[in-house]
């Protein structure tokens, strides 16, 4: 590369770390990006912000199969709309953003931790008197944004919490709870569990109601 760069006029022979010349894979790949932009460009191309700070909360239908055998394919279609009107109202009331259904329930994201708390315990409250019963979870952590996705080891941390929630349940993080203190929750401690995927023991709670 020295020689090759010593023998083009006007050459610049750049040195970056790391040991891969692919610009696809490896830890330098932003490096080598950032100086073939600037090559093609003459400037420093900004940098993009696709990481941000967010608590996640997923939620899903408790035994939706079985009900859906019980009520029939029209009427659990019909529940399941009202369902998803519920869920989209709660969570723009507490200004969080709806990424995707996930079939039985849902995946959002919140900027301010006590309102995806609260939006979780709304959101169970609707549909108990709906007539189901959803189990909720949240973690907050760094995530990536992939176009409209949401994607990164929080959204998994949230997705296991939720799986250990029971029915009606809101399941947190214990990062998610040490952030919301005088935010006038209580919380129920379940102990530690190991979350598949994930390393480490996670300390879990369940939000209580509401202190007046």
């Amino acid at each position: 590369g020295r020689m090759l760069a010593s023998e083009i006029p006007g050459a610049r022979f750049v040195e970056l770390s790391g040991n891969d010349h692919l610009p696809m894979v490896g830890k330098n790949s932003d490096q080598i990006l950032d100086e073939i932009a600037h090559f093609l460009t003459g400037k420093n191309q900004p940098v993009a912000t696709d990481r941000i700070l967010a608590t996640v909360l997923f939620t899903d239908i408790v035994d939706s199969t079985k009900q859906l055998a019980q009520k029939g394919d029209q009427q659990w279609r019909l529940l399941l709309a009202s369902h998803n009107m519920m869920v989209e109202r709660e969570i723009s009331r507490f200004h969080g953003r709806l990424v995707k259904n996930t079939g039985d329930g849902i995946l959002a994201v919140f900027d301010g931790p006590a309102r995806a708390i609260r939006c979780a315990m709304g959101i169970c409250k609707e549909a108990h008197q709906m007539g189901i019963e959803l189990r909720t979870g949240l973690h907050i952590g760094e995530i990536e944004l992939i176009g409209d996705d949401v994607g990164g080891i929080a959204v998994h941390i949230a997705a296991r919490v939720m799986g250990k929630a029971g029915a009606g349940e809101v399941w947190i993080s214990r990062t998610l709870k040490d952030l919301v203190v005088g935010s006038g929750f209580s919380f129920q401690e379940q102990g530690l569990y190991t979350l598949k995927g994930v390393p480490d023991e996670w300390r879990l709670f369940a939000v209580e109601q509401e202190k007046n």
